[in-house]
C-alpha cells in the first residue's frame, strides 16, 4: 500500500484562518532541563502547545455547528478511517462549485468525496484568504441526498465566507456528514480506488480539531 499525506504541517505562529489565533509551540521541559531527572546522557523533551482547534488541516464534526451534535469524542472511527474515496478536480479560476460537478459520479453512498481546487498552493500566504473556491448550497444538498460520509476540500473554507449563513456546513453537519478543510497534495491521489482517513484527538466538548489526513492507495 502507498500512503499519501494530505495534511499541512502545523508550526509555531501558523495562521490558518484570519482572525483565529496562531498556535504556540514551546518546550514545557527542555532536553537540557530534563537531564537532572535521569541518568547521564539520558534526556527527554516535553512540549507545550497552545492551539485553536481550527488550525492546519482539520475536521469539522456536527458539534461544530450544532449543540447536540457529535463531538470529536463521539464520532465513531468507522466514520473517520479507511473510507472509500472519490476525488473531483475543479479547474483553476472556478470559485462556486455546484451540484453539476458531482452529478456524473456513481454511487456516492458512504464515500469520502474530496474536492481538488489546487488552492492549497496558496496556503500560508495572503492570497489564501481571498476569493477562495467553495461549495454551493445545491452541491451540499446533492451530496446529502447521495448519503456521502465526508466531504473534504483543499481550500480555506467549504462555504463561501461572504455568506454568514454557512449553508454547506449547516446541511452537511446536520446530516452527520463530516467535513475536512485545508487539505493539500490532492494532485497526488487518483480520482477513485483509494481510501481516506482523517482522525482527530478524542476530546469531549470539541467540535473541530486538526487531523493527520491521508489516502491509502493500492501500489499495484
Amino acid at each position: 500500500m502507498k500512503l499519501i499525506d494530505l495534511s499541512h504541517t502545523i508550526f509555531d505562529g501558523l495562521i490558518t484562518y484570519k482572525g483565529l489565533p496562531a498556535p504556540h509551540v514551546c518546550d514545557f521541559l527542555s532536553r537540557e532541563q530534563s537531564k537532572k531527572h535521569y541518568n547521564p546522557d539520558t534526556s527527554f523533551l516535553i512540549s507545550e502547545i497552545t492551539l485553536c482547534s481550527n488550525t492546519g488541516t482539520y475536521l469539522d464534526t456536527p458539534f461544530h455547528r450544532y449543540q447536540n451534535g457529535q463531538d470529536t469524542s463521539a464520532v465513531p472511527l468507522s466514520a473517520l478511517a479507511n473510507l472509500p474515496g472519490i476525488k473531483i478536480t475543479v479547474a483553476e479560476g472556478i470559485r462556486a462549485i455546484d451540484a453539476e460537478y458531482f452529478q456524473h459520479l456513481d454511487d456516492l453512498t458512504g464515500k469520502a468525496v474530496l474536492v481538488e481546487t489546487n488552492w492549497s498552493r496558496h496556503f500560508n500566504s495572503e492570497q489564501y484568504y481571498q476569493e477562495h473556491p467553495y461549495l454551493t448550497q445545491d452541491a451540499a444538498e446533492y451530496l446529502q441526498q447521495q448519503r456521502v460520509a465526508l466531504v473534504g476540500i483543499d481550500s480555506l473554507n467549504i462555504d463561501d465566507t461572504q455568506d454568514s449563513n454557512r449553508p454547506v456546513h449547516s446541511i452537511l453537519l446536520a446530516n452527520n456528514i463530516l467535513i475536512v478543510e485545508h487539505l493539500t497534495n490532492l494532485k497526488q491521489i487518483p480520482e477513485d480506488n483509494f481510501r481516506f482517513t482523517a482522525t482527530p484527538v478524542k476530546i469531549k466538548g470539541v467540535g473541530t480539531f486538526p487531523v493527520r489526513a491521508f489516502a491509502t492507495i493500492d501500489a499495484t
